[in-house]
């Protein structure tokens, strides 16, 4: 089993995660402007936790987006950090799948259903994209997409959704025509999905060297903030020192 550790501020939430053999260790906290300040402390706190070093780390998974901006680019900047420091590889795996890793196990979905996840992405805008379990992996039947309320609502009218999760589904509902379609806004276990997914990810090849790791943008903006150059300096401290 490969040492992992997994970071995801996708969301307004921040999610990190460690696996190390049999020993799992799972943190969510709130993320938000606080992101940058909090996923390295307690990515160390995790992996001493596990007894792991950085460098005893085959790789280092992190939340790739679509999501919020500076969230997507803190998690790259760390995971990029500790990965360069340790001389290891990253493994980016898709936010949105994610949601629907963690809706697979809360809702009891059977095989082979289609599950759309669709997250507020603000200005009455959605990111959205399709999934389908084979009872291994997943497989992306629509790729994550930046969706005006309107052109999901088509979407959804042209082919009715039979299981939509992610907090859209509080957030419009009434203006998304979720129709007979199981739904779930909530999250219930955002790390322990995100560890599950880096795992499968790591087990089927999909490292990388961590100068190729990129988030999934959705919308443009190409500055870094201080506080995520910040964040990318003190992961590589971290993995030095």
């Amino acid at each position: 089993m490969a040492r992992l550790l997994a970071l995801d501020s996708s969301t307004e939430q921040l999610a990190l995660a460690v696996a190390a053999g049999d020993a799992r260790w799972t943190r969510v906290v709130e993320g938000g402007a606080q992101a940058s300040a909090r996923m390295l402390p307690l990515a160390l706190e995790g992996l001493t936790a596990c007894g792991l070093g950085v460098r005893q780390l085959d790789a280092v998974a992190f939340g790739s987006g679509p999501g919020a901006f500076t969230g997507l680019r803190c998690a790259c900047a760390v995971a990029q950090g500790l990965a360069f420091g340790a001389q290891i590889p990253v493994v980016a795996v898709d936010s949105l799948m994610l949601v629907a890793e963690d809706a697979r196990l809360a809702l009891s979905l059977a095989g082979h259903t289609p599950l759309w996840v669709a997250m507020d992405a603000r200005m009455d805008e959605a990111y959205a994209a399709c999934y389908l379990h084979d009872g291994t992996r997943w497989q992306v039947v629509d790729a994550p997409a930046l969706y005006t309320l309107d052109a999901l609502a088509a979407r959804w009218r042209g082919q009715a959704p039979l299981a939509v999760a992610g907090s859209a589904v509080r957030a419009f509902a009434g203006r998304l025509p979720f129709g007979a379609a199981i739904t779930q806004a909530v999250v219930h276990d955002r790390a322990g999905a995100l560890l599950r997914l880096a795992l499968r990810r790591h087990a089927d090849g999909a490292a990388v060297n961590a100068t190729h790791a990129r988030p999934i943008y959705l919308r443009d903006k190409v500055a870094l903030t201080v506080a995520e150059r910040d964040a990318a300096r003190a992961a590589t401290d971290g993995a030095n020192g």
